[in-house]
């Protein structure tokens, strides 16, 4: 299962830009990895992971802003299209459970 997150926090107060920098901070010390600026993911082996990822994420959610949460399968992450642009080549996307490299 993979766990995207997104978020769109405010940045106008001195206050705001310390919730957004806890925020992302709190995100890669949990594994998360960007896809995109304000978009995170993260690979997650169960279902009792994503619940545990979710209740950390509950706890440490600013107190403004958006932020959302989805959950897909590796299947339907590894179907994404690159419409404009390239992915990165140092991250691996494959749905295959063992990779000898």
């Amino acid at each position: 299962m993979r766990l995207i997150v997104f978020f769109d926090l405010p940045t106008d107060t001195a206050k705001d830009r310390r919730n957004y920098t806890l925020f992302r901070k709190f995100l890669i010390k949990e594994g998360f990895i960007m896809m995109q600026e304000s978009i995170y993911t993260k690979l997650a082996l169960n279902g009792s992971v994503v619940e545990s990822v979710k209740q950390k994420l509950h706890k440490a959610k600013p107190p403004y802003g958006l932020v959302q949460m989805l959950t897909v399968t590796e299947k339907q992450y590894a179907s994404m299209e690159m419409l404009v642009g390239s992915s990165y080549t140092n991250v691996l996307n494959d749905t295959e459970r063992l990779i000898i490299l």
